[in-house]
């Protein structure tokens, strides 16, 4: 994967770009990507990817033009439009995923095949979903990962998680990204999807990890019952970051709107 930029009205964005193919726009979660995530290599082979950044994450600019939802969607938007894309297949995890819903949701005659990766969005009172603003980098492994230990070791490179130095540019890092997230994922991860979500027309699949800590399975039937025609696959052995623990399975789920 190639780090590139390009400008839109408001600011020059980084994206990532490799692959050969019919073009996928991939977008990102909270927690921001890499270029050596192992989804992209699986993606590289079958599709041309472009993975942007939001303002706020890696090396790309901040935008204090960026406040709530419609911004983020117009921007993303945008951001297709400046790459030269149109109708790309859209794929979005987390945050990245409650963004591409919002855009197959305002414009549905743009967007005609989506993947949406435990994406946020939604609510369930029953269900609530843990303050991610409010967790200690120890902490974060289990909820994200289904093997805990193995997640850790990913997530760190091998470094303890009480590292200093590691911990240190985790924590300025995390400082940066999280202003930008917060804007639309605190304090709760809603801002009204559910009443829009029968506005995609989008060929639609959904993709959970069966043992999703952060956004629990009982998510994925929501957003099912309420995107007509949505297919759900649910992959066992895996947790909020299936991207990294099952990148295969995952690969295989998008295919299925390819």
């Amino acid at each position: 994967m190639e780090l590139k930029t390009v400008k839109t009205q408001h600011v020059p964005v980084r994206y990532f770009e490799g692959g050969k193919g019919e073009p996928l726009v991939f977008l990102h979660g909270a927690g921001g990507l890499l270029a050596g995530d192992p989804l992209f290599a699986k993606l590289e082979q079958k599709y041309h990817v472009y993975a942007p950044l939001l303002p706020g994450y890696g090396d790309s600019e901040e935008c204090s033009e960026l406040r709530d939802m419609l911004d983020f969607t117009l921007h993303t938007a945008d951001v297709v439009e400046a790459l030269g894309l149109k109708d790309p297949i859209l794929v979005g995890h987390s945050m990245g995923g409650m963004i591409a819903a919002e855009m197959a949701a305002i414009a549905p005659h743009d967007v005609s095949r989506l993947a949406l990766i435990c994406p946020a969005g939604l609510w369930l009172d029953e269900y609530p979903i843990p303050d991610l603003f409010s967790m200690l980098p120890f902490e974060m492994p289990q909820y994200l990962f289904h093997d805990v230990e193995a997640g850790t070791k990913l997530m760190t490179a091998g470094v303890a998680l009480d590292d200093p130095e590691w911990l240190k540019a985790f924590l300025v890092m995390n400082a940066r990204q999280m202003g930008m997230a917060g804007k639309i994922l605190f304090p709760i991860p809603e801002r009204g999807l559910a009443q829009r979500l029968y506005r995609i027309k989008a060929k639609t699949v959904l993709i959970w990890g069966d043992s999703d800590r952060l956004i629990p399975p009982a998510y994925a039937h929501a957003f099912k019952k309420g995107i007509k025609g949505a297919e759900l696959v649910s992959i066992p052995e895996a947790s909020h970051l299936v991207t990294m623990e099952k990148p295969d399975q995952v690969a295989a789920a998008i295919s299925k709107v390819a």
